[in-house]
């Protein structure tokens, strides 16, 4: 884990990668609470049977399930002392280059682009997170996270 005692000091980071999460296992049951939580109980991802005939020859994760494990990434990765408080402000760009089958793992490896000064003294960060899929080839999910931080 990095730990930063400061917003600055996190934002003289810009232009580097700054952490690699911890990896985090995507299980079958993980994918069935995330498709009963969103109601998205597409065949390749709940029906175990029928996804081992499909075409990626098992369940796979949703997309926006792997996306959703960004903030479980930051969280493993970084440790931002001065930061009282930190929001979800979006995101640019997202991609899924390639399907994460269940009993895969995964983790982030962020790369802070920008740091913006903001209202209250806050920061707006602008990260490239590359979740990658252990023995993967391609990445699982590219995405432009922006989170708002406040001391």
């Amino acid at each position: 884990m990095k730990t930063f005692e400061s917003l600055a000091e996190l934002a003289a980071c810009v232009g580097q990668e700054v952490a690699v999460s911890d990896w985090i296992e995507i299980t079958q049951e993980r994918v069935n609470l995330f498709a009963a939580s969103t109601g998205d109980h597409q065949w390749i991802h709940v029906d175990v049977e029928r996804a081992k005939a499909g075409p990626f020859g098992a369940p796979i994760a949703h997309g926006f399930l792997t996306l959703s494990l960004l903030p479980a990434f930051f969280d493993s990765a970084l440790d931002i002392r001065g930061a009282r408080m930190g929001v979800n402000y979006g995101l640019n760009r997202v991609r899924f280059p390639s399907p994460v089958p269940v009993g895969s793992r995964l983790r982030g490896r962020m790369t802070l682009q920008l740091a913006e000064p903001i209202e209250r003294e806050g920061l707006q960060l602008t990260w490239s997170v590359v979740v990658e899929r252990e023995g993967g080839d391609k990445p699982a999910c590219v995405a432009e996270s922006m989170a708002r931080l406040y001391p």
